[in-house]
């Protein structure tokens, strides 16, 4: 009997089929998965999947929140980690968030139209088309908030040129030699808030800045660099309200991503001004939280943290190849789970149908290629191929970005809702 191969002059169909967008949903690929799918037993689910847990998720939208509340600090979670609607809709009527941050005024629009009332742009606004289309936005949507940085006297010009009759709140921002944006200098700093304060589109309303990048390890040096980093934001903001620089009551003081935020607020609230402090921190890891990077540095990670995160997303893959005794390829890679700061963390193992899950006792990722994963384990473990390996991740920053869909699951891995993102 022979296998006949047809070949085709063109190789193509003669319909083109819609475009999947759902790649861990059997079928067509075109919606998600209905609530209650049974994640490890339904025909539906294709591996691999990155999948996020709804009692981790809810946990850590409350820790914070809690945090938030008795430190008396203002949240504007950082959405660029998820640009998920489901999840940042939450922060905010769950996680009792002021509004979100973002990164790009692409980023703002998507926030916009995920319904989010406060917005602000934790960078720079220098984009011609980026500031006519947020200063539209906010000419037309007056109760709605939305701040961003300046750092320039280029920067300055180009809000004063391109918001025309629209008038928006800026946060200079501050940095250190080698840091990232941000002006250097507290003589810089006064010569561009100057500029904002008589420019008629700017309103000149706090002092901000990044901390993340100088403390490389959760120590005394590093906690020491970033306390210092925050006394030269007050003092920079001392400075300015002295000469009468800003046209708001009240002064916002904003730093504090996922690792350094609990120094950041002790900081800000320590700080004495002329005018009354509202400190706002951007922490936006904490809605995942990891198994890696952020178990390691964040706040609440610590031996004596009151408050505790919990590590949310999940990367299940199934075993293709056992070549050789101590190797497994597992059927995901560097297009589905992040691999700038570490490896996935296998946690669990389960059967081809799901079922007899057991603990990844001493398996180790030792490297990802765009589709695969090599795990070491014992040569005498039993994983064969089409089993199931489920993994933590670390740094959900460069996750959610490879995925349009997540399902959110519960602890039995029943779907309960479904997470898409907006990159």
């Amino acid at each position: 009997m022979s296998i006949h191969f047809p070949l085709m002059a063109d190789g193509l169909l003669d319909a083109i089929q819609p475009v999947p967008r759902f790649k861990s949903v059997a079928g067509r690929g075109d919606a998600p998965l209905p609530a209650g799918t049974p994640i490890f037993a339904s025909n539906m689910v294709f591996s691999p999947l990155m999948l996020m847990k709804q009692s981790a998720l809810e946990n850590n939208l409350r820790q914070l929140a809690d945090f938030c509340h008795e430190q008396g600090v203002m949240l504007a979670a950082h959405a660029k980690t998820s640009m998920s609607p489901a999840i940042l809709r939450r922060a905010v009527t769950e996680g009792g968030a002021w509004g979100l941050s973002a990164a790009t005024p692409a980023q703002v629009r998507a926030l916009r139209q995920f319904g989010i009332r406060n917005v602000f742009l934790a960078n720079q606004l220098v984009d011609p088309a980026g500031i006519h289309w947020i200063g539209e936005w906010q000419k037309q949507h007056p109760d709605q908030g939305f701040l961003c940085y300046v750092d320039s006297m280029q920067g300055v010009r180009l809000l004063e040129q391109h918001l025309s009759d629209s008038r928006i709140a800026v946060l200079l921002e501050m940095s250190v030699s080698g840091g990232r944006t941000g002006c250097r200098t507290q003589r810089e700093a006064l010569e561009i808030a100057t500029a904002i304060a008589a420019c008629p589109a700017l309103q000149l309303v706090g002092v901000a800045g990044y901390e993340g990048a100088l403390g490389a390890e959760r120590d005394a040096t590093g906690i020491a660099r970033v306390q210092d980093y925050c006394q030269m934001l007050i003092a920079t903001a001392a400075l300015l309200a002295e000469k009468q620089l800003f046209s708001s009551d009240t002064i916002i003081l904003s730093a504090g991503g996922g690792a350094w935020f609990d120094v950041v607020s002790t900081c800000f609230n320590e700080a004495r001004l002329s005018l009354p402090i509202t400190p706002l921190i951007r922490s936006g890891a904490y809605m995942a939280h990891d198994n890696g990077l952020y178990a390691r540095i964040a706040p609440f990670s610590q031996p004596d943290a009151r408050y505790h995160f919990e590590a949310a997303l999940e990367i299940w893959g199934r075993v293709l190849s056992r070549p050789e005794p101590g190797l497994a390829f597992v059927d995901f890679g560097r297009r589905d789970v992040p691999f700038d700061q570490d490896l996935p963390n296998p946690l669990w193992v389960r059967n081809v149908d799901g079922s007899a899950p057991r603990a990844a006792s001493g398996m180790r990722i030792r490297e990802v290629n765009d589709q695969h994963a090599y795990l070491l384990l014992s040569d005498e473990d039993t994983l064969k191929p089409g089993d199931w390996v489920g993994c933590g991740i670390s740094h959900p920053c460069t996750a959610f970005d490879k995925w349009r869909y997540l399902p959110l699951v519960d602890d039995d891995y029943c779907v309960t809702d479904s997470l898409e993102t907006a990159f």
